[in-house]
This record gives C-alpha cells, sequence and structure tokens, in this order.
C-alpha cells in the first residue's frame, strides 16, 4: 500500500519558523530574546554533536544561547553548583544538561537540581508528575515532537490502540502517558512493552500506532505489523557503512524498507523524530520565557 512519510525535517523547519516569528514580535515590544544554555560535560561526540544541534536550532529562531562546558574531571558538587547558578540567573529562560554523564556523576541528582520552571528537557520529577496527571509542564522533547507530528499530519488517534516500545524515563513513560490523556492526540489505549515482554510480536501486530524506541536496529519487520498501521521510529543507532564517507550510516529499530510498504505512515531514519525533538526543546525554550507552563494550575 502506498505510505505517507512523516517528514520530521520538514515539520520541525515550519514549527522553528513558527518560532523565530514570535521572537520577533517580543523584540518588537521591547523584550529580550530568550535564552537557551546547554550544559556538555566531557567530549562525548555524539553529545557534542546533539548540542550543535541545538545550537543551530536556537540561532534559527534567534534565542540567545550559550554552551557551558566541563571536562570529565569535574566533580558532582561543581556541577550542582553550576546548576544553582544558571537556576539563579534571571536572563536564562530555560537550560539542560546534556545526556549521558560520567558515571561519577548522580544523574537524577542532577536532573532534580534544576529548576522546574527552566526545565526545558522535561525531566524533573515535577514536570512529569503535572504529565502524569494531566496538568500544564514542560513535556519531554522527544514525547512532545512525537505528538506534535502526529498532530500537524492529522493522524486520528482517539480510540486507537497505540504500542509503545520501550520504557525509558525520557521517551517511553512520557510517550505513554500523553497518549492517554484525554486530548487530541491523544485518547489512546496503549501498552507498554519492554525488554521482559514475552512474544513482542503479537502486541505490535495489535498496534494502530506502533512507537519504538529503544535502538535496536531492525528490531521491527513486517511480520511484525498489521496492514495500515502509523509508525514513529525513536530509534537511531550508528552502523558502519563502507559506502557512507563518514563510515557510518544512521538506522532506526525499524526495517524500513521491509516494513513501509504496509505502513499508513512512517517516519524516516534519518529526519523523523530527531529534528522534531530539537524544534520541541526549542518550543519549551519559547515557552519559557513568553508563557512558562508551571505558571498555570
Amino acid at each position: 500500500m502506498a505510505f505517507q512519510l512523516l517528514n520530521g525535517r520538514e515539520l520541525s523547519l515550519t514549527v522553528l519558523t513558527e518560532i523565530a516569528a514570535g521572537v520577533r514580535k517580543l523584540i518588537a515590544a521591547g523584550r529580550r530574546a530568550p535564552h537557551l544554555v546547554a550544559v556538555l560535560v566531557g567530549n562525548d561526540l555524539a553529545s557534542e554533536t546533539y548540542v550543535a544541534g541545538k545550537m543551530r536550532a536556537c540561532e534559527q529562531c534567534g534565542f540567545r544561547s550559550t554552551t557551558l562546558r566541563f571536562g570529565n574531571d569535574v566533580t558532582q558538587a561543581e556541577l550542582l553548583a553550576a546548576i544553582a547558578a544558571l537556576n539563579a540567573d534571571d536572563e536564562v529562560d530555560g537550560f539542560i544538561v546534556q545526556l549521558p554523564l560520567p558515571p561519577h556523576i548522580a544523574e537524577q541528582a542532577v536532573i532534580e537540581a534544576i529548576d522546574p520552571r527552566k526545565d526545558v528537557d522535561g525531566f524533573h520529577p515535577m514536570n512529569v508528575g503535572r504529565l502524569s496527571i494531566g496538568l500544564p509542564c514542560f513535556v519531554g522533547a522527544t514525547p512532545l515532537g512525537l505528538i506534535t507530528l502526529l498532530d500537524r499530519y492529522g493522524i486520528d488517534t482517539t480510540g486507537k490502540h497505540c504500542v509503545v516500545v520501550g520504557r525509558s524515563n525520557i521517551v517511553g513513560k512520557p510517550t505513554a502517558m500523553l497518549l492517554m490523556q484525554k486530548s487530541n492526540p491523544g485518547n489512546c489505549t496503549v501498552t507498554v512493552c519492554h525488554s521482559a515482554t514475552p512474544d513482542l510480536a503479537r502486541y505490535t501486530r495489535m498496534a494502530d500506532i506502533l512507537i519504538t524506541a529503544v535502538g535496536q536496529p531492525g528490531l521491527i519487520t513486517s511480520s511484525m505489523v498489521s496492514e495500515g498501521v502509523v509508525v514513529l521510529d525513536v530509534g537511531i543507532t550508528r552502523q558502519p557503512c563502507a559506502t557512507a564517507r563518514s563510515g557510518y550510516r544512521l538506522v532506526g529499530d525499524v526495517d524500513f524498507d521491509d516494513v513501509a510498504p504496509h505502513c499508513a505512515a512512517i517516519t524516516p531514519v534519518p529526519g523523523g523524530v530527531g529534528p522534531m525533538t530539537i524544534a520541541s526543546l526549542m518550543r519549551n525554550t519559547y515557552l519559557a520565557a513568553t508563557a512558562n507552563p508551571l505558571d498555570q494550575s
């Protein structure tokens, strides 16, 4: 069957353009541009790439952006002190601490140290808790990107069975909570599968909407989906590739060529969920500067 490509790269440009228009109005009204700070620890190549992409998006939106760098030898106390300073800085609207962190630093302690009103990653327990009961909050960038894809492409979710493969705190759990909300997109019946789920294909074949976020290349094949399914592939893994100039290629959890002909709609990898994650981070930063959701009841 013919499938619709859910082009996150194109949609993200639309979202960034909308945000940039809002920033121009702010500046015309005499207000400053939103300011996003990225805290980068160590010299992880993937983290460097991700942060660089976020900083480029800030430029596209007209934001002020700052990258705060620390070496691998930074202590937890030093990092927490830097976070406290960002919390107290009225010129900083939102900030992120790029994960993963070195093993000697407790990630959860760092996440909980961030002011929830500046937590544009949506990781703080206050934002996650508010999300779980449907209160205004900062929604994690990847789950928000998934919801935006469903919304802007007009995919009906009400009454649909959504199967989420992966139970991470960053993607799987918050995505499941969003899709259970009495909203549009939302109003789904949600099943969450994970590494301890026996006979995964039994569940994925029942999905009207399948979201996978486990980082296992080619996990989902055509035998595991029903005809007309909508597939959103969050997984992204570098695989060696002799014919690629970079020496590697990016692949998702879904065997795209095998699965796509059976789909009503599907995201590519790359160019699907990834760009929407960055666009959603920009949206959260704009909200932090203009209409903070934690100021709403």
